[in-house]
């Protein structure tokens, strides 16, 4: 008779141990950052059942199949729990594909580069903030590889948001109504420029006392458009961003309160700046960090997610919800390790928000589930994001690098207390001629995009 080395259930039951006992290195098989710095695969690191949809669900689902209502109860501990109810009562449907084993594909790959190049040299300071081995602001990629706490596990997602040093997101919006209607549409920009934490290991202008500059503007429609906004992160992880904005209708630019990070910036949209990344506020503004679990999780993070060559402007097609178009197509995969963090906002005594919960792949340290709770404890919002190499079977983009880019390709923000939709895309251009790319080139991305004279510029363009 052969006898299985490890049965079914051994990787599930070693992620649990892990999460009990504390021991927080990434793998079940074996350590996983060695693997990664040897040849990129993860597969070595975790057993069949961890790796393979079918085999982790005993054949009710595989790659190719569809998720709906009807075999929803297969998969339900891989969703967060609002991503379980889409699909129950909403519709919703989900591709699934197999599992990425090949971890370059999940960065960008100078942001790899930097995280195998520093890897060993972040340590937390006193109070909490990420520094090098000899005191300097953190040098590139992620600080954490293995990240020992919940702290360590959101510096990861806070230091570096797109994983690039530079950064335009031209994103086309739409918001749906209970009914599921379309009540607004938008056309906006985002812009991040880091100052330290750069994958290149070098500090923008002198800036080592910030982390970044983070603008946004609005194009699109008419009665939006000029509004903008612009936050300057301090590399002190307890200070709050400076948040500025221009309002069209004051014709100035005026500052924001703190708590403005947990409002909309225009009618309709469900998300906040807060939301951003899953990590939109200063990490030491929040507290009380703690690892929940550790487990795996369906996560919509492969190529087939990039709409370059089925669609010019990489827009999607929608389906579910009263007229079709509440939810976004996507397609996920069985993500084999997720870290589950949730924190509170220490920081932010009139927050409407009570916690969070993120569900963090410990390959790339990416997030690809979030959900907040209200000041009572009940369930809010879910922001899920959908990320890709823009490389697939119709075409390639290069970054500043000349390698395949990295990045966010759609996003959803639901509301689940107001049942309202806010979903988003990363096009590849927006109404004004703005187009999302990543590395600043030639231009003076600063002056032009990410100062308090530019938002004002943009707001009567």
């Amino acid at each position: 008779m052969w006898i299985k080395k490890y049965d079914f259930d051994y990787g599930r039951r070693m992620l649990l141990e892990k999460t009990i006992k504390g021991v927080a290195a990434a793998g079940v098989l074996a350590p996983l950052w060695p693997l990664i710095a040897k040849a990129g695969d993860a597969s070595k690191a975790y057993p069949d059942e961890l790796l393979s949809i079918e085999a982790y669900t005993k054949g009710k689902v595989k790659p190719g199949d569809v998720i709906t209502a009807n075999n929803v109860e297969a998969v339900k501990d891989l969703l967060d729990p609002i991503a379980y109810q889409q699909v129950k009562t909403m519709g919703r449907k989900i591709n699934i594909v197999e599992s990425t084993k090949d971890v370059t594909k999940l960065f960008p790959a100078s942001y790899l580069e930097a995280t195998l190049k520093n890897k060993g040299r972040a340590k937390l300071d006193s109070v909490g903030n990420v520094y090098t081995d000899n005191g300097e602001p953190w040098i590139g990629g992620n600080p954490f590889t293995d990240p020992q706490n919940g702290v360590e596990a959101m510096a990861n997602l806070t230091l570096s948001w797109g994983r690039h040093d530079y950064s335009m997101y031209a994103v086309r919006d739409w918001d749906i109504a209970p009914d599921g209607s379309i009540a607004y549409q938008y056309d906006f920009v985002w812009a991040e420029l880091n100052t330290t934490a750069r994958a290149d290991g070098k500090v923008w202008n002198g800036k080592k006392d910030l982390l970044r500059y983070q603008s946004v503007w609005f194009t699109s429609p008419q009665d939006t458009a000029g509004s903008s906004y612009l936050n300057t992160w301090y590399y002190d992880q307890r200070k709050f961003p400076d948040l500025y904005g221009y309002l069209p209708a004051f014709r100035r630019v005026r500052q924001f309160p703190t708590n403005q990070r947990f409002e909309p910036l225009v009618p309709g949209v469900t998300f906040f700046l807060s939301d951003a990344w899953a990590a939109g506020d200063p990490m030491l503004t929040w507290g009380n960090y703690k690892i929940i679990e550790r487990k795996p999780m369906l996560g919509a993070i492969g190529p087939r997610n990039f709409m370059g060559g089925y669609n010019d402007n990489y827009e999607r097609t929608v389906h579910g919800g009263p007229k079709n178009q509440t939810f976004h197509d996507v397609w996920m995969e069985l993500v084999p390790e997720c870290i589950v963090l949730e924190a509170e906002p220490t920081g932010y005594p009139r927050a409407p928000v009570g916690k969070k919960r993120i569900w963090i792949d410990v390959r790339n340290g990416m997030y690809v589930a979030y959900v907040t709770y209200d000041r009572r404890g009940a369930i809010w919002k879910s922001f899920e994001p959908a990320y890709a190499q823009y490389s697939n079977d119709k075409v390639t983009i290069k970054d500043a690098q000349g390698h395949p880019a990295w990045s966010w390709v759609a996003a959803a923000s639901h509301d689940v207390q107001a049942n309202r939709m806010t979903r988003f895309v990363q096009a590849k251009e927006v109404k004004g001629g703005y187009q999302s790319g990543y590395g600043e080139g030639s231009q003076d991305v600063y002056n032009k995009y990410l100062t308090n004279q530019a938002i004002a510029r943009l707001g009567t363009a």
